[in-house]
């Protein structure tokens, strides 16, 4: 394979990075004392672990998931990444315990799957678009790296490692291999990974062999399809419209033009295009990706940064189509979301994808978990008639270990670093150690975001160093100021693709300090998405808000928001934690005198009330009643 070196940029380690803010610092203590233990326990309690024993037989319930060992995995990677930050030696003997009856399950040709060993051992790769194999086969080499990074230890990441070399004695170019590709993309992601940490070149040429594949005519899975039969899922999938295109295998990657299908197996491909870019200079890739991401941010995305509008296959309908009630914007896709801008965001350091990842991050993902760490949302709708809830655990339950890898990794998500720049992406207090050039920089942030948008920025260095520390103006941020030591610093003239670029020889103790002022701002749809024709929601920094029936009076559809009314934001201490609120005059239409009418020639009388409305991430963590984002606008 051409291997080009590209210089990007590169994200500084979530092990270089202390989270020490009042608003992430508290989740991630949550996620790694209560979170990531309960998730162990429902993974004992559901069999997931002991399914590894392999002692399963026919008759005995419950039978293993194809899902399982992803399961399993996920919470593997949020516990090494917790154990990589915070040293905990129960935590790390009861991964050695889990690893270990892992690798005892692995088979004599390195093959290693719980359902396809003990339940239908004789259909091993014969159900690629349905059965998840290669996606479980990813998450576990995810954890294997993973582990390895946390703790330099060999156990899990051997084990990966045979699978991965006998995955790639199975599929290939080559014309004694198959042509496949997994129905759900996960392994292409994870291959780079596994490139990255073993420098084994193999690992990184199949990674791209199941990109460069997919899509081809024939169609592998309508081909495995008349071979082998019905898949697993053939009798939900036969409902489906399009089912090249749930799976994105409808064209070939580079062709594709429109996100489709199933969001979260976007995000999933999108994050590996992206990565092979990267590391092969393959243009054609991120010019695929770039096409993409156009369509997805600019026509189907929703404010909250959640994607996929529908139930019914998890993932994109059409353009501008965004319903609110009935949204699915699964927990998963918006943390796909994350994975994939991030890497965007080392491919071309462009102010646009760190906005997007940051919009999903204190929105639509966070939604997906509780304030007390033990209940998650699977999808997250945009308004809800009361009967919506967070649930302890799912039978398929992707979402509540994805959330804890990533809370557990946060750091990763702040800094990125070359040669020349330091580059901060988001704000968050703490400190982290860069590299740049040779020389070794401490970079501290003191700031109270996302609740002002005041943020302070000092350097230790041993000595004077010349580079160029680049700061991101969100777009949200009308009117921004810089100033180097007290002395105001012209962004203007200085601003490359949304960073402002400071380039000086730095100096020990240096201070920036970035004020980005948070007004509340009226946010409109585009004329197309009908679902929101004539409302407004409301946005404060990164934070989109809404009405919740334990604020406001019900039903929260008869509400609506003069244009004129004037808003206030003000910090309740008392309020879920401690939390920026708005408030502002709005109306409610009065039915008191319809005497039971359904319909009449006068329009109904409307009553002006105070409301308040609280961040999105933080809805559903009272008594039970209605939510709206988009409030119709008098």
């Amino acid at each position: 394979m051409k291997h080009v070196m590209r210089k990007n940029a590169e994200p500084v380690p979530f092990t270089r990075v202390k989270i020490e803010d009042q608003f992430w610092a508290n989740r991630i203590q949550i996620n790694k004392e209560h979170t990531i233990p309960f998730q162990y326990q429902k993974c004992k309690e559901t069999g997931r672990i002991d399914a590894f024993k392999l002692d399963w037989k026919s008759g005995i319930e419950p039978v293993p998931h194809i899902f399982w060992d992803s399961d399993v995995a996920k919470w593997i990677e949020a516990a090494s990444y917790s154990l990589a930050t915070c040293y905990d030696p129960k935590l790390d003997a009861l991964l050695d315990e889990v690893i270990g009856l892992i690798a005892s399950a692995q088979q004599p040709d390195g093959y290693l799957n719980i359902y396809f060993t003990v339940v239908e051992p004789e259909k091993r790769w014969t159900d690629l678009r349905d059965a998840h194999e290669l996606y479980c086969a990813g998450h576990l080499i995810e954890a294997g790296v993973a582990h390895y990074e946390a703790t330099r230890k060999r156990n899990l990441l051997d084990v990966v490692c045979r699978y991965a070399d006998y995955i790639n004695e199975v599929f290939g170019p080559e014309e004694h291999k198959k042509k496949g590709y997994c129905g759900h993309p996960e392994i292409e992601l994870a291959l780079v990974k596994l490139y990255r940490a073993t420098g084994e070149e193999r690992y990184l040429s199949l990674s791209k062999f199941f990109i460069d594949e997919r899509g081809k005519e024939p169609n592998y899975f309508e081909e495995e399809k008349k071979k082998n039969g019905p898949g697993y899922f053939e009798e939900l999938f036969s409902t489906f419209d399009n089912l090249k295109e749930y799976n994105q295998s409808h064209k070939p990657v580079r062709e594709q033009e429109r996100v489709v299908g199933h969001s979260v197996r976007a995000m999933y491909l999108y994050s590996a295009m992206a990565d092979l870019a990267k590391e092969t200079g393959d243009d054609s890739l991120t010019r695929a990706c770039e096409r993409l991401w156009e369509n997805l941010h600019k026509k189907n995305m929703y404010i909250t940064g959640g994607i996929g509008s529908t139930a019914k296959h998890e993932g994109f309908t059409f353009d501008y189509d965004l319903p609110n009630e009935t949204a699915y914007a699964e927990t998963c896709a918006a943390i796909g979301l994350v994975f994939w801008n991030h890497r965007m965001l080392q491919l071309d350091c462009d102010g646009k994808y760190a906005d997007a990842l940051e919009r999903a991050l204190y929105n639509g993902v966070i939604s997906g978990m509780s304030l007390d760490g033990k209940k998650f949302f699977y999808d997250n709708p945009l308004a809800s008639l009361g009967d919506f809830h967070r649930k302890e655990w799912f039978d398929v339950s992707c979402c509540p270990p994805n959330l804890s890898r990533l809370l557990a990794s946060l750091g990763q998500y702040i800094y990125s670093q070359n040669d020349e720049e330091a580059i901060v992406h988001l704000y968050i207090q703490g400190s982290a150690r860069l590299h740049i050039g040779q020389k070794d920089i401490i970079l501290k942030q003191k700031t109270n975001y996302p609740w002002d948008g005041n943020i302070f920025v000092e350097l230790e260095l041993e000595q004077p160093a010349m580079f160029a520390l680049k700061l991101r103006i969100p777009g949200w941020a009308r009117e921004a100021s810089v100033k180097i030591n007290g002395e105001t610093f012209d962004i203007a003239h200085h601003i490359e693709k949304r960073y402002v670029r400071i380039e000086r020889q730095w100096k020990n103790k240096d201070q920036v300090e970035l004020v980005l002022p948070m007004p509340i701002e009226r946010v409109y749809a585009h004329p197309n998405v009908r679902q929101n024709r004539n409302c407004v929601a409301l946005q404060r920094g990164p934070l989109v808000y809404c009405l919740e029936g334990a604020d406001n009076p019900e039903p929260l559809y008869a509400i609506s928001l003069p244009r004129t009314s004037i808003l206030q934001a003000q910090f309740d201490e008392r309020l879920l934690g401690g939390m920026v609120k708005i408030t502002g005059q709005a109306l409610r239409c009065d039915d008191s005198d319809w005497d039971g009418e359904l319909y009449r020639t006068t329009p109904p009388t409307a009553k002006p009330f105070e409301f308040t409305a609280i961040p999105y991430y933080a809805w559903d963590n009272r008594q039970p009643g209605q939510m709206i984002v988009w409030i119709p606008e008098a």
